[in-house]
């Protein structure tokens, strides 16, 4: 049985890049230990499964990070860098009901299932162009080329921004995801520059207001255009409650999602009778999105703080203190996954990837259907895809984990 001190050792390494390629095996050594404390901090680090699900579901359980009693870099964290617009009014990420509701509900009646379930043609024309490219170029990226494009054009094209845009965009919200790592004093090389995080988030809020000021004089089919009109008894969003509403959407719509699609890819690559399953059979794609989900979680970590005294897995837990859930450890618990270091889409799958509760992610229907489009027509199109090396290099993200490349060779890639 691990002891408090070798989990806290494990949890900062966690950080190094070192163990980026598989750390699973720091996750079960920190499950195994249960919930424990980082030190004297006012932190808490939840590993299992009942502990993360708990705490998602208690009311007591704030996103609101003003609550918390940490002293900023003093310890292993979460924190996400203040952008302008952050400063001004918090995206409702941040924010617990009644103001999450209200701005929840607002954003809702433009992000609808309505408005997903049009998307899949245009989804999968993208695939398909970013596919017709490679077998034009003889080589393919599947990461580059493939789960990087195809979410920030998504994304861009349902909040309206210009295509010759994007890449800024992108650039902006790779280095605002950096936010979303955990810090520690005791890791210093692995934090990121605040410098680098301010300046992104003051460009992308800069260039959201400039979007949202020729959209208010010129609406037009999209997203950030319904966003201007929304309305739910009178109400509507403020302008710092749009500008932040939309950089929240970029850089969560598109990061998590490049490495939902990156990990899933990986994973059928490893596991080429699971590839020519979906080959096969494309109805299979679903479980393959939910099991990556669960066995390799794009998002590692989500934090909570103690809006109130509260109990998880036996620990009480103060007013004020921060709850890491570590969800990447809590979905290999074999109390609930039999074999879970098996990758099984055919399996009962309970993750907690998207969240429960008010905070259940917006975006989840998106990510999954542009998840689902992308391995389909991967598998369909793609003939003897295989990794040359492996494992592959990884981001530097510990949160926002996946692969930073994913060349592949490959016998052809077939016509639509």
């Amino acid at each position: 049985m691990p002891t408090a001190e070798q989990s806290i050792a494990d949890y900062v390494r966690l950080l190094d890049p070192a163990v980026r390629a598989n750390p699973y095996p720091l996750f079960a050594r920190i499950r195994e230990f249960g919930p424990f404390r980082i030190g004297n901090a006012p932190v808490v680090i939840v590993p299992t499964h009942a502990g993360c699900t708990a705490v998602l579901r208690d009311p007591r359980s704030s996103v609101d990070r003003s609550l918390a009693r940490l002293q900023l870099g003093s310890m292993p964290i979460y924190d996400a860098a203040k952008t302008t617009a952050e400063q001004a009014k918090p995206s409702f990420l941040f924010l617990d009901p009644p103001d999450h509701t209200r701005l929840r509900r607002l954003v809702s009646k433009a992000f609808t299932p309505r408005v997903v379930r049009q998307l899949e043609p245009r989804i999968t024309e993208i695939v398909d162009d970013i596919l017709d490219r490679r077998a034009a170029a003889g080589t393919f990226d599947a990461v580059t080329d493939l789960a990087y494009p195809l979410p920030v054009t998504v994304i861009c094209e349902l909040l309206g921004v210009p295509l010759e845009d994007e890449a800024r965009l992108s650039q902006w919200s790779s280095v605002l995801a950096r936010s979303l790592d955990p810090t520690s004093r005791d890791a210093a090389e692995f934090r990121i520059d605040p410098d680098e995080l301010q300046r992104a988030g003051t460009e992308l809020s800069v260039y959201f207001e400039q979007l949202t000021e020729r959209r208010r004089a010129t609406p037009g089919p999209d997203l950030l255009s319904e966003l201007l009109a929304a309305e739910d008894a009178g109400d509507k969003l403020s302008h710092d409650e749009l500008i932040s509403t939309c950089a929240l959407l970029l850089v969560a719509g598109h990061e998590t999602t490049v490495n939902l699609i990156a990990n899933a890819t990986l994973a059928l690559l490893r596991r080429p009778d699971e590839l020519a399953a979906l080959r096969a059979n494309p109805e299979r794609a679903q479980g393959v999105v939910e099991e990556t989900l669960r066995f390799d979680p794009p998002v590692q970590l989500i934090p909570r703080i103690a809006a109130d005294e509260m109990t998880v897995d036996g620990m009480p837990i103060e007013r004020g203190e921060l709850v890491v859930l570590l969800v990447a450890a809590a979905h290999r618990d074999p109390a609930v996954f039999p074999d879970p270091d098996r990758f099984d889409p055919t399996r009962d799958n309970r993750h907690l990837a998207f969240g429960l509760g008010a905070h259940f992610c917006l975006g989840a229907p998106l990510a999954r259907m542009e998840a689902r489009i992308a391995l389909t027509r991967f598998a369909q199109r793609v003939e003897s895809p295989r990794l040359p090396t492996d494992p592959p290099a990884y981001r530097e993200h510990m949160n926002l984990r996946g692969p930073a490349h994913l060349p592949l060779e490959f016998a052809a890639i077939l016509p639509r």
